[in-house]
C-alpha cells in the first residue's frame, strides 16, 4: 500500500496546498481541488493533467493553462510533415 502527495507550489517552488490519497489515485482526480481558489496568471502542469475539464476550471479562474497535450494528433502529424 502506497500514499500520493498531490501539490501545488509557487513559481519559487514553495508549497502551497497538499492533499493525501491512496497511491492508486490518478493524478488528475485531484487536481480542480488543488487550485480551486489560488490566484495564478498561469497553471503549469505535466501531461498527465491535460484535459478539457482541467483548461476549463483554469480559464474559469483568468488563469492560462500551460499542460502539455497528451498525445498528439495523427492530422498534426500529416500537417508536419507536409510543410
Amino acid at each position: 500500500m502506497s500514499t500520493k502527495i498531490h501539490a501545488v507550489v509557487d513559481a519559487l517552488g514553495n508549497p502551497l496546498r497538499f492533499i493525501l490519497t491512496p497511491g492508486q489515485v490518478n493524478d488528475i482526480t485531484q487536481a480542480e481541488n488543488l487550485i480551486a481558489e489560488l490566484p495564478a496568471d498561469h497553471v503549469l502542469a505535466d501531461k498527465g493533467y491535460d484535459s478539457k475539464a482541467l483548461r476549463d476550471a483554469i480559464v474559469n479562474q483568468d488563469a492560462v493553462p500551460v499542460i502539455p497535450p497528451k498525445k498528439i494528433p495523427t492530422s498534426a502529424l500529416r500537417l508536419r510533415l507536409v510543410l
